[in-house]
């Protein structure tokens, strides 16, 4: 009974998420494509950002705001979605992020995301109040991860996207156990950073990090 119930749910909001966007595309001629990123909080590594057009829609029971949504569940949906959809992959990484700012670099991940799209939309869903700097019709959408399957779609492949390359980063730099909490100041990461500096991978323009390089100058990881 439980597992109907949980089928059940997924159904009634994979419907809803459609029925959104099947709204924005009543009137357009051409494609429709979701954009959200992953990575603007973290102290250390890159901000991703994806942007998907969806093909299958009918295939991806279970999406939901990547952040709802266990590690297991976006890897499997991940699958779904790079079989049954258009995606392009942006990022920008931790130096371009302290020249820039992270709102900057963040829409220049989105830019970037939308260009490495095989075909080009002609509508941008874009999960927040942004706009980037390019001539498509673009809406942006406060919680739009939460209304449009599109830009959930897109939210699940840019976070599944930078856990692996975290993953990656622990490889070179272990001592930041970033596999664990990806870069997010946890205790754990700000005991490290305490303890050792940051190392090349860190945002040094995040506070945390530049009030770390205080204390620890000579520690700085390489």
């Amino acid at each position: 009974m439980e597992t109907s119930l949980k089928e059940t749910r997924k159904a009634l909001l994979l419907q809803e998420l459609q029925e959104f966007d099947r709204s924005q595309t009543t009137k357009l001629n051409g494609w429709m494509a979701g954009v959200d990123e992953a990575g603007r909080g973290p102290l250390a590594g890159p901000v991703v950002a994806s942007a998907v057009i969806l093909f299958q829609p009918e295939v991806l029971l279970g999406v939901n705001d990547s952040k709802k949504l266990s590690s297991s569940q976006r890897e499997k949906l991940y699958s779904i979605i790079a079989r049954s959809a258009l995606v392009g992959i942006g990022m920008v990484d931790e130096r371009q992020i302290d020249e820039l700012n992270i709102y900057e670099a963040t829409r220049l991940a989105m830019k970037k995301a939308v260009l490495n799209l095989t075909h080009t939309p002609a509508l941008l869903l874009i999960d927040g109040p942004m706009r980037l700097d390019l001539s498509i019709e673009q809406k942006g959408l406060i919680h739009g991860d939460q209304k449009s399957l599109s830009i959930a779609a897109a939210s699940i492949v840019a976070k599944v996207f930078r856990d692996y390359w975290m993953h990656r980063l622990h490889e070179l730099y272990p001592a930041y156990s970033f596999h664990q909490h990806k870069g997010y100041g946890t205790a754990a990461h700000m005991a490290a950073l305490q303890t050792i500096g940051p190392s090349p991978v860190h945002r040094y323009s995040f506070t945390p990090v530049r009030e770390c390089l205080k204390t620890v100058p000579e520690k700085v990881a390489l």
